[in-house]
């Protein structure tokens, strides 16, 4: 499994060297919509509202399966961050048929389990008025029970499945606005996907919950508390946001993540797992008729749940530069954001060309004047849409000097590109440039099923509609010059920005 914050633009920035020249050449050469994803995907919506989106592609005897949920870590709620992310680990722990060896006997002990840990919960929670003496007695007794549930389980029964049966690409992740699971099989096992993944749906056990609960709170210590980019990118949120839940970090925070909470979970999964709040995407050597007679066959039967309104607090408008500094013993770096509209608006697509102009491969902005020339940087990033896309998001500079050179020196040569963007157009050649790295970079991950699969998936959720793909390549083609300078003179400003820089620990 792997969890991982999902900038909306991720199709559009991942820009690999090896074979930029062919998929260049192949956007000279042919028109935006020459792909008609129009005409190619099926859309299907079940009764109980599943919706599932379906390409037929016969290169090879293989397909990919995605399921997205449009629920991530601004679900969380207040005191129980990180409940979508460690809900994600729980889904690999199997079913009431998958991964246990007695179920009726195994149901007993994990209810006592439960029982225990809730209790022990409780207790800890009291802090320095707890009763010593019963935690220890609760922690040995469910070590206790979690030995012996342990002897009725069969870990990792849902990878085994897929592996033996041909499945590769197996892996989860979680984000502020999505959670999605994805899996790649040859074509004929996708009735073993579809029995898998609807008894997840429906009938899940949260097996290891308390032992598991341990393995995200390591996780942190990895991610975040023994990693200075980790921590300063927490910092960074921290501060660029303070009131909507994009401020709050995807494994959450450590005193909620001790006490992740059996119930709230449970409740958690019933509430946005519905298949009303559900979204299948298939690509590969399939029918969609036939498809779609097995999918209606086995999540068919999924009741719908009301899924509740969300509500999310809005982000006040920033009036001034924020700042934020942390101390730790590794090399100097920072991290500047901007305030910025999310999709469909245009002026997200324009910035998805500013970011191209200013750190898209060796021939950038930011690489040839920062890290070539004046070589005061050792690696200068941006990064649009972060950390989430389904509300107003940052455009976001990564930036590491390289010494002597300080941060506070490459900061100053960072605003002196983004004003050159603000007062020079950019030129026409450097502007198409820009606009056919977005176009190379959408049909590379056209051009795979797990690529399209994922894309479809995401922008269905995120955007509320997969067409937002050629919606993208419409307005990308209106950018001006103008337009760059318009929208970097908007919103990259002083006051509209937040600066986080790592100093040294002495």
């Amino acid at each position: 499994m792997t969890s991982v914050r999902i900038p909306p633009n991720l199709f559009f920035k991942s820009l690999v060297v090896a074979g930029i020249a062919f998929c260049l050449l192949c956007v000279t050469l042919m028109p935006c919509n020459a792909y008609n994803l129009t005409d190619k995907v099926k859309e299907f919506t079940l009764e109980n509202g599943l919706k599932v989106l379906i390409v037929e592609r016969h290169a090879g005897p293989t397909v990919s399966l995605y399921i997205s949920h449009p629920t991530g870590a601004i679900d969380d709620g207040d005191g129980h961050t990180g409940t979508a992310h460690f809900l994600e680990h729980m889904r690999f722990k199997g079913t009431e048929t998958i991964g246990t060896r007695n179920s009726d006997k195994e149901k007993k002990i994990l209810r006592k389990i439960h029982e225990t840990g809730s209790t022990l919960d409780h207790e800890e929670m009291k802090g320095d008025g707890a009763d010593g003496q019963r935690i220890k007695e609760l922690r040995e007794r469910l070590e206790a029970l979690q030995a012996e549930a342990g002897k009725l389980s069969i870990p990792a029964e849902i990878d085994r499945l897929y592996t033996e049966n041909g499945g590769g690409d197996l892996n989860a992740f979680t984000g502020q606005d999505i959670t999605t699971y994805h899996v790649s099989l040859p074509a004929n096992r996708i009735e073993l996907w579809a029995r898998i993944e609807s008894d997840r749906l429906a009938n899940p056990v949260f097996r290891e919950f308390y032992s598991e609960r341990n393995v995200v709170l390591e996780e942190r210590k990895q991610r975040v508390a023994s990693d200075p980019g980790g921590k300063l990118l927490e910092q960074f949120l921290s501060t660029a946001f303070i009131a909507h839940p994009y401020r709050r970090p995807v494994l959450g925070w450590p005193s909620d993540m001790r006490f992740l909470d059996f119930d709230y979970t449970l409740q958690f999964f019933r509430t946005h797992y519905a298949p009303n709040n559900t979204i299948i995407t298939i690509v590969g050597d399939v029918s969609p008729e036939g498809v779609m007679e097995i999918i209606r066959r086995y999540f068919g039967p999924l009741s719908p749940r009301t899924v509740p309104l969300r509500r999310v607090t809005e982000e006040p408008l920033q009036t001034g530069e924020r700042r934020v500094e942390l101390a730790f013993d590794a090399a100097p770096r920072l991290i500047i954001g901007y305030h910025k509209p999310t999709l469909p608006s245009f002026d997200d697509c324009v910035f998805d060309v500013i970011d191209t102009i200013l750190s898209g491969g060796r021939t950038s902005r930011f690489f040839k004047a920062l890290v070539k020339e004046r070589g005061i940087a050792t690696d200068v990033t941006t990064a649009n849409g972060y950390p989430g896309a389904r509300y107003p998001n940052l455009f976001v500079i990564f930036a590491k000097p390289i010494s002597p050179h300080t941060s506070e020196e490459l900061e100053e040569a960072l605003y002196g590109e983004l004003d050159r963007l603000k007062r020079e157009p950019v030129e026409p050649k450097e502007l198409k440039k820009a606009k056919n790295q977005l176009k190379a970079d959408l049909l590379r991950d056209l051009s795979t099923n797990s690529g399209l699969a994922g894309m479809l998936s995401y922008y269905e959720t995120v955007a509320g509609d997969w067409r937002y793909i050629t919606t993208f390549l419409d307005l990308l083609e209106k950018v001006t010059p103008e337009d760059v300078m318009t929208t970097a003179g908007k919103y990259l400003t002083r006051d509209n920005r937040t600066v986080a820089t790592l100093v040294k620990d002495k």
